[in-house]
């Protein structure tokens, strides 16, 4: 006879490789991404022109303002901008580098220098590639919108404070945080002012919030950029320039490190992935509202974010994330496919090796009004207000994270939130647990539970969750129970049960009996029981099956015939 392998056993070698290879063919493009978009490519030529029109002033700026040039935003913004537009898991998906990473990346520029940089990039890659096959993405979805309003407004913030010193012209502003920084360059402009500077960078700025209000499909960063640098050259204008890009890709500076070097760039490196994938998600998420019938894969996101940040470091780029900015313009600017997004890294290629020179006369106070502009555009203002006039814990997340974002660093901030939130919604949830005594029917009919009383019998229902932020508050209730012979506990409306929970109604059992009280369990949950005969709340068989009881009319019966004489209950159960 054959044996037949039972239903539990161990999976094969054969399928555990089956699954592996399906994951991975789950994570790499497909033909039928691209097929239809190659036979009528027009819409997303287009959209992705308007995008890299958009994106060139963004790419240079937040290459600058992480402190290793402008080559190297450009690059980033070529390289990763086309290996996440292949891989990544949306269709609508911009690539880049991003305000939010340059916010980041400072510091590690200046405590580790331009190799650190590139390094830490490299091994957030792998970890986001890591993070990708541990099905991590789908977590995204648990991030509370008070947080995300938060960070977004402090990155804002942030950015902001970043442009100051280049907006005023200011070269040498000193400060271990971007507020220390901007602080010594309002100082400094303020005992030398010059007018030229400023003015150009706010022209910048209101030319492209006013021109963008009122001609959206207009691409005024660029218009303004190209119209400041023109000014310039023509009046031949005091102003600091970009200066010299190399007239191609930038040449590889990723050196190899020391393993002690590598171990210092891992909490950075965690930091950096963490971020990526965090911005990364939220644009594709954007972009799905945004877009009709579509919907991106998280885990595949993330596998493409993570290929871009191993690929840009080998040619000199910062690390990336999806761009929400330019994400949106991507989509508004009707794009149906990454044709789109690849589009526009090739056009900015094209102009990185076409026209340097030009791009190397850009004032760096035009750069600064592109990103003052764009820090306006970030914040949601009306998002924020109705989360402000949602609740006072909203509103108290919301806060927190964005002082903690201005303060200190984006992840910490990100962290302080989640946490805050999830303290704020443990102690909701504790507070509407409860334990109470209730009528034994829905129909208010308390005859019963007078007789009951009575008979020095108590009934008491708990809802919501037993669980560590509720369970001191609930033993306290319970432990006043006083004259009566037999509590009766109604627990079919608990929703959880965790250990400390287990443990308190396991003390709150014990006081009681040792108080000569009886203490009956009704309609509990099977998977609630497992906990409480793991912590020993009934010792033995045959204790639980004369304390628990699957209703509670059941449980009323055992009482009766607990604390009634023999005779009065007899006489009872033959008068029911």
């Amino acid at each position: 006879m054959t044996a037949t392998p039972a239903p539990n056993s161990t999976p094969s070698p054969q399928n555990s490789l089956g699954r592996t290879a399906q994951a991975v063919r789950d994570l790499l493009p497909r033909w039928s991404e691209w097929s239809s978009s190659l036979r009528a490519p027009g819409a997303d030529l287009l959209a992705g022109l308007i995008v890299a029109l958009v994106a060139l002033p963004l790419a240079l700026g937040f290459g600058i303002s992480t402190g290793l040039g402008a080559a190297a935003g450009l690059t980033t913004a070529v390289v990763a901008g086309a290996v996440a537009a292949v891989f990544g898991g949306s269709r609508f998906q911009v690539s880049g580098p991003t305000g939010a990473m340059t916010v980041i990346l400072v510091p590690i520029v200046h405590e580790y220098g331009g190799s650190g940089v590139l390094a830490v990039g490299l091994i957030a890659g792998i970890v986001l590639v890591v993070l990708a096959f541990a099905g991590v993405g789908r977590a995204v979805r648990f991030m509370p919108a008070p947080v995300i309003e938060g960070f977004t407004a402090g990155i804002a913030v942030v950015i902001a404070l970043q442009q100051i010193p280049a907006a005023l012209g200011i070269t040498d502003a000193e400060g271990d945080k971007v507020w220390r920084s901007a602080a010594d360059a309002v100082a400094k402009f303020v005992a030398h002012p010059s007018i030229l500077t400023p003015a150009t960078a706010l022209a910048v700025a209101v030319a492209i919030l006013v021109g963008g209000r009122y001609f959206p499909k207009v691409p005024f960063s660029l218009v303004a950029v190209a119209v400041a640098t023109l000014a310039a050259q023509l009046l031949h204008l005091d102003i600091a320039r970009i200066g010299e890009i190399p007239s191609g890709i930038a040449a590889p500076t990723l050196n190899f490190l020391h393993l002690g070097d590598l171990t210092s760039l891992v909490a950075p490196a965690l930091a950096v992935a963490a971020l990526a994938a965090l911005e990364s998600l939220l644009s594709a998420t954007a972009a799905d509202s945004m877009g009709v019938g579509t919907r991106h894969n998280p885990d595949r996101e993330l596998f493409g974010q993570g290929l871009a940040n191993i690929a840009a470091p080998l040619f000199g780029g910062v690390p990336a994330t999806g761009a929400i900015a330019r994400t949106a313009v991507n989509v508004r600017s009707g794009a149906r496919s990454r044709l789109a997004a690849l589009t526009h890294a090739v056009i900015l290629a094209a102009i990185v090796y076409l026209a340097s020179t030009l791009v190397a006369e850009i004032p760096l106070a035009a750069l600064a009004g592109v990103l003052l502009a764009t820090t306006v555009r970030m914040v949601e203002t009306a998002s924020i207000i109705a989360i402000a006039r949602a609740t006072r814990a909203d509103t108290a997340v919301m806060g927190a994270t964005f002082l903690v974002t201005v303060a200190l660093d984006l992840v910490t901030a990100v962290a302080v939130g989640v946490a805050f939130a999830a303290i704020l919604a443990l102690r909701a949830v504790a507070k509407s647990a409860k334990i109470e005594q209730v009528p034994l029917d829905d129909d208010g009919h308390q005859s019963e539970e007078h007789e009951l009383l009575r008979e020095h019998i108590v009934a008491y229902r708990i809802d919501g969750a037993l669980f560590f932020a509720a369970a001191h508050r609930f033993l306290l209730e319970l432990a006043d129970v006083s004259d009566v012979k037999v509590v009766i506990l109604r627990m079919s409306r608990v929703t959880a049960i965790d250990a400390t929970g287990a443990i308190v109604l396991k003390d709150a059992i014990d006081k009681l009996e040792h108080r000569h009280i009886t203490v009956l369990i009704s309609g509990m949950k099977p998977d609630h029981l497992r906990p409480l005969k793991a912590l020993g709340v009934f010792t033995t068989s045959d204790s639980e099956r004369r304390h628990i009881f699957s209703d509670t009319p059941r449980a009323i019966e055992y009482a009766r015939m607990l604390v009634l004489p023999r005779n009065q209950y007899l006489s009872m159960n033959i008068e029911e």
